[in-house]
């Protein structure tokens, strides 16, 4: 398996994973004239002919037959050309002493702190593949690229999580909240909120903080809380560093998780090491491995053993990396455990 850019001849195992996806994937719509722009648009991104403002990485999981089981994605900057918006739950304090009433009310609080942050998104994996390493190769090939190339992102790494919803996709937190706003059903409004139509947003959206316990209960049961789906990816980011600060979704309450750059495992442990051929042992740990290149760049994971300043890893391994002995690879052991050099 191998993580790498996505090309425009892509389209077709795209469309198929968006149909797969369903509900909750509008980062990846189904409009095959958006989804080739989307494309192209990446494609430019990585040949650096984009502002960071926006960039937008696409990445593709792809086995050894060529064939494209997942994606993922990277944007280099959110709400610098259109307001990007969160809650922030936070509390009011209220209190009367002639009655002995003192209370502590969850508010939401409208903002857009997370203006110029790089964001991690898009990420589906093909129902039949969800087996092994192959969601975590997917989401923290992301992280490795931001570790080879820290200068292209913020300082601060976030991801916007589905929230939760009924079999039929509903939304209590949009029905209790947004729908009185807007006059639309969640699933129209999130998509025109993707497509970058945010200004409806501020127009109509109250700008008074709003309090959370005038919601119906089945909406402030949710406040915070990911879609079911979405609790590998959050197990696997909660691992690297991230964490709930209590920014949520204006839109179906789901949680924004953070994690300031420098703090996250995947980067802040990788290292430069030259790549070595041999024949790792069975007890060899699975490492996470990038060429360190940009437009051709190409991320895997594999048994390896560090030798020195080397890391030694198969042949099969280095063809999927498109490197030769001797070159230069970003790595970092796939899971959190101290590392075990090996003396040469």
């Amino acid at each position: 398996m191998i993580v790498r850019p996505v090309q425009v001849t892509d389209l077709p195992a795209l469309r198929a994973l968006v149909r797969q996806a369903g509900r909750g994937s509008n980062s990846l719509p189904a409009n095959e004239e958006r989804l080739t722009h989307r494309l192209r648009w990446a494609k430019r991104t990585f040949a650096e002919q984009v502002e960071r403002a926006d960039a937008d990485y696409l990445f593709v999981l792809e086995d050894d037959d060529q064939q494209v089981i997942g994606v993922s994605a990277l944007t280099g900057a959110v709400g610098l050309r259109e307001p990007w918006y969160n809650y922030r739950v936070g509390l009011t304090v209220s209190s009367s002493a002639d009655l002995g009433i003192h209370r502590h009310i969850p508010t939401l609080f409208l903002n857009n702190e997370m203006t110029g942050q790089s964001e991690l998104c898009s990420l589906f994996l093909r129902h039949d593949q969800r087996q092994g390493d192959h969601g975590r190769l997917l989401s923290l090939s992301r992280l490795m690229f931001v570790a080879e190339f820290p200068h292209l992102f913020g300082d601060k790494l976030i991801a916007e999580l589905r929230g939760a919803a009924d079999e039929q996709g509903c939304s209590p937190f949009w029905d209790s909240v947004g729908r009185h706003f807007f006059k639309m059903d969640f699933s129209h409004a999130d998509h025109l909120s993707w497509l970058g139509n945010k200004s409806f947003i501020a127009e109509l959206m109250p700008r008074q903080p709003l309090y959370a316990c005038l919601l119906t209960e089945q909406a402030q049961a949710v406040i915070g809380k990911p879609h079911a789906n979405s609790e590998p990816a959050l197990k696997i980011l909660t691992a690297e560093g991230f964490a709930h600060q209590g920014y949520i979704d204006i839109f179906d309450a789901g949680p924004l998780i953070e994690a300031p750059v420098s703090n996250i495992r995947t980067v802040r442990d990788s290292q430069l090491l030259e790549l070595a051929i041999g024949t790792p042992d069975d007890q060899a740990p699975k490492w996470l491995i990038h060429n360190r290149r940009l437009e051709n760049c190409r991320i895997t994971t594999a048994p390896a053993r560090q030798v020195g300043h080397s890391l030694m890893v198969d042949r099969l391994t280095a063809k999927r990396l498109q490197l030769q002995p001797g070159d230069s690879v970003r790595c970092v052991l796939l899971r959190n455990q101290q590392r075990q050099a090996v003396a040469a």
